[in-house]
């Protein structure tokens, strides 16, 4: 992959991965609750279902994916009501996680749930198949791949951290009285509306 070509692709990345969006919110809302530490599972479960999705696009899945609209409604809906589902686990959280708490949400979202998001989330899916048709060369097909998911990597990961450790710098604040739960409720709604013009797209 040429030089310049790298470069447009890390400030591709650095955009697509620091903007507002479902994932992001969760990894601030996680950070606030349970510290960096314990946010780090869904943070890697974000980012490595979201390569996951690159490296299959680019070997071919997004062809299929162009084909067939109707898997494209089945993602939105899926996604739509497992969003809806986290938001309500978030907005009951009242005090600072932990293993042995009360609330039904007293652990951070796991790796798995956080890749099992990425996977049903079709605006991950959208900008999967808008790297590798904008970012990719025919010479060395499978090298300039992983090149492109590793450079992303490189680029995504400390870039989505930032909202987990924005979270964590609230931590004290959010500690004394309503005010995480307060927080998490507009977190919520936050989360909830991210996914709306996704939604509102079906078709």
């Amino acid at each position: 992959m040429p030089l310049e070509m790298i470069i447009a692709l890390i400030g591709f990345a650095f955009v697509m991965s620091i903007s507002p969006g479902p994932a992001n919110f969760l990894l601030l809302t996680s950070g606030a609750n349970f510290g960096v530490l314990r946010s780090l599972p869904l943070l890697f479960g974000v980012s490595l279902g979201f390569l996951s999705m690159v490296f299959a696009v680019g070997l071919g899945l997004g062809q299929l994916l162009r084909q067939a609209p109707m898997v494209e409604t089945g993602l939105r809906i899926a996604c739509g009501i497992y969003i809806l589902w986290l938001a309500y686990k978030i907005a009951g959280i009242r005090s600072l996680g932990t293993d042995s708490g009360k609330q039904e949400l007293a652990r951070p979202i796991s790796f798995i749930q956080a890749a099992l998001l990425q996977l049903l989330n079709p605006k991950a899916w959208t900008v999967a198949l808008l790297v590798t048709v904008t970012y990719m060369t025919e010479a060395d097909y499978l090298g300039n791949l992983i090149v492109l998911v590793a450079v992303f990597a490189v680029v995504n990961i400390p870039s989505i951290g930032i909202w987990a450790i924005s979270g964590a710098a609230f931590r004290q604040h959010l500690s004394r009285n309503n005010r995480l739960l307060w927080f998490n409720r507009i977190m919520a709604l936050l989360l909830v509306a991210s996914m709306v013009p996704m939604l509102i797209h079906m078709g």
